[in-house]
């Protein structure tokens, strides 16, 4: 009889625990008794599971099948390719105008269309910053010309420093000049660099509580509509902090009632924004196609059917066309997180966690003779998929990646076994507790480090060395894990969890519900500052890799503006989707 059983009823010693349960390697808290239902009694009773009582998935698999794009076509090619020369020629001619330079590739940002202009975009910024400090006309006493030149910069990791806006600050009033209200575009877009800051620079944030304050009051007070509906957009997340690919979509619509507005850079927005699109419908096929034939729906359907939600995260991470196959990988990756998420937050007993966390560290099919049939597939299909990527690098790139994709599956399933026992004892971990295992069970690392894989094209090298990215991985995965809490924590308690981070602050400090959501968003902008200096202090991080950890922590931010977006299916994710995936946006040719 094994141990487990013959000790099922009494108080078992730390020592016999770890024979048992090996709770030294699972647990941050080890409980002093705990009662344990050996298999054959298991056999004997009813086993009660919980339900996360999801909604089936509203994207059908026939309709994603029937998406069609016109965009493909030959004439829009043409013209298409006829704008970007253009836009070029545009480049060229503000050559000598370093304001005028700046706002270009702010636009070309914003609207969707940098990645087109890359180098371009690298040879001015290099000249900016080169010559940053020197007092230059287009600059001297300009807030808004001030803060956009170091918006940019800081976005493409030159690290600028915060005394360019030396000029605009009092260190007598340890404030900022109230003159400046009368320029609405500067205090805006000191707004917006002021979250590009780092730790301990109090003039940022000194800028950050300055400008919130005054356009706050400027919203309730100004009867501009347009200008109202660009600042409460602004306030309510900053640029630094939101899903490119969502902003450009909004950003298109608010260009083109601008009366300034550049109608060649419009036109070329929207034939790009509907050609990526075609190429995200491709994206989606693909992926609806693997999981409508992987059976897991049907198979496990006690876990949430989000397909479409899954895929919408892989297009917040990458949207650029270069990361087709990127995208469809994390969906695959978003999928299994997702039901895997479920199998040890709903659906497994102690004991079947166990035996599949065990099998996940052995990464052996002979593993699954030991499991119950639902978790012998989901394992499988896992094992399967994961070591098909492996081999796809392998083939590719000829480097062996599979150890490195194992073992951010295993220390995931680890923290869910954690958190699993946590509730099963009925243990409350202080806020340190949790967030020290938490930020791995978001799944960030698995995110991550896939993502690595996939879009830097590793050497054997440089998978060694990922490790010294540990900081950025760790910020971004804290990121989604305090946004995640923001969204769901309620929804999460109501069908049995742990507490998240808002509830372990509550039992912490005794604080209000109210005043610990306060709290959890202070962790995020305070994490966003890590990450930062990360970014501006380690330019040996490749860039590509850089901006997939801050569009994780972006997305998480967008998936739980409302609510928990990915798991309720709510309205706000459905107009989301529509807008990026489905419906493609009205073009014409506004030279004619």
């Amino acid at each position: 009889m094994a141990l487990h059983q013959l000790f099922a009823t009494f108080s078992i010693s730390p020592f016999i625990q770890r024979i048992s349960f090996n709770f030294d390697r699972l647990c941050v808290h080890v409980p002093r008794t705990f009662k344990v239902i050996g298999a054959a009694t298991m056999c004997n009773k009813t086993i009660v599971r919980r339900s996360g009582n999801y909604r089936p998935p509203i994207w059908k698999h026939e309709f994603i099948q029937s998406l069609r794009s016109e965009f493909e076509e030959e004439i829009y090619i043409g013209r298409f390719n006829e704008l970007k020369g253009e836009i070029r020629v545009i480049m060229n001619t503000i050559i000598d105008d370093p304001l005028k330079q700046l706002e270009l590739i702010d636009m070309l940002q914003r609207l969707g269309i940098s990645y087109h202009f890359e180098n371009e975009i690298k040879n001015v910024l290099k000249t900016t910053y080169d010559t940053s400090y020197e007092k230059e006309h287009w600059k001297n006493n300009n807030l808004y010309a001030t803060s956009l030149e170091f918006r940019l910069l800081r976005q493409h990791g030159f690290n600028l420093s915060q005394d360019v806006f030396n000029h605009f600050f009092s260190d007598e009033t340890k404030s900022f000049n109230v003159q400046l209200y009368e320029d609405l575009n500067g205090v805006l877009y000191l707004y917006e660099a002021s979250f590009l800051s780092t730790e301990d620079e109090y003039i940022l944030e000194t800028a950050k509580h300055f400008t919130m304050e005054y356009l706050e009051k400027y919203m309730k007070s100004s009867k501009d509509e347009n200008e109202v509906a660009i600042v409460r957009h602004a306030l309510e997340l900053p640029l630094h902090w939101r899903m490119p690919r969502l902003e450009t979509r909004w950003f298109i619509d608010i260009y083109e009632r601008k009366v300034d507005m550049n109608p060649i850079l419009l036109e070329f927005a929207k034939l790009d924004f509907n050609r990526v699109q075609s190429i995200h419908q491709q994206d989606l096929k693909y992926t609806s196609s693997w999981w409508k034939s992987s059976g897991l729906g049907e198979k496990l359907s006690f876990a949430r059917n989000r397909l479409m939600e899954n895929f919408l995260w892989s297009v917040g991470f990458g949207y650029e066309p270069e990361f087709s196959y990127y995208r469809r990988m994390a969906t695959k990756i978003n999928v299994f997180i997702t039901t895997i998420d479920d199998v040890y937050d709903v659906y497994g007993t102690l004991d079947e966690l166990q035996l599949f966390t065990d099998a996940i560290e052995r990464w052996d099919v002979a593993a699954m003779d030991e499991l119950p049939d639902y978790m012998k597939i989901c394992f499988l299909a896992l094992h399967n998929s994961i070591n098909e990527m492996a081999f796809d690098v392998l083939r590719d790139q000829g480097i062996n990646v599979i150890q490195y994709l194992k073992k951010v599956w295993v220390d995931l399933c680890k923290t869910y076994m954690v958190e699993a026992t946590w509730y099963h004892d009925g243990y409350k971990p202080t806020l340190k507790e949790y967030l020290d295992n938490a930020w791995t069970s978001i799944s960030g690392p698995v995110i991550l480090v896939h993502a690595y894989v996939f879009v830097t094209s590793p050497t054997l090298k440089d998978m060694e060395n990922l490790k010294q990215y540990f900081d950025l991985i760790r910020y971004s995965s804290t990121i989604l894990r305090l946004a995640d809490d923001l969204g769901t924590s309620s929804d999460e308690l109501k069908r049995g969890d742990v507490p998240k981070s808002i509830q372990c602050y509550m039992n912490d400090t005794g604080a209000s519900e109210s005043n610990a959501r306060k709290y959890i968003k202070h962790l995020i902008d305070e994490t966003w500052k890590k990450m930062n200096k990360i970014e501006v202090e380690n330019p040996i991080i490749p860039r590509v890799f850089v901006d997939r950890a801050k569009n994780l922590a972006r997305m998480a931010q967008c998936m739980y503006q409302y609510g928990d977006g990915h798991g309720t299916a709510h309205e706000e994710t459905k107009d989301r989707v529509m807008s990026l995936l489905i419906q493609p946006i009205s073009v014409h040719s506004y030279g004619e």
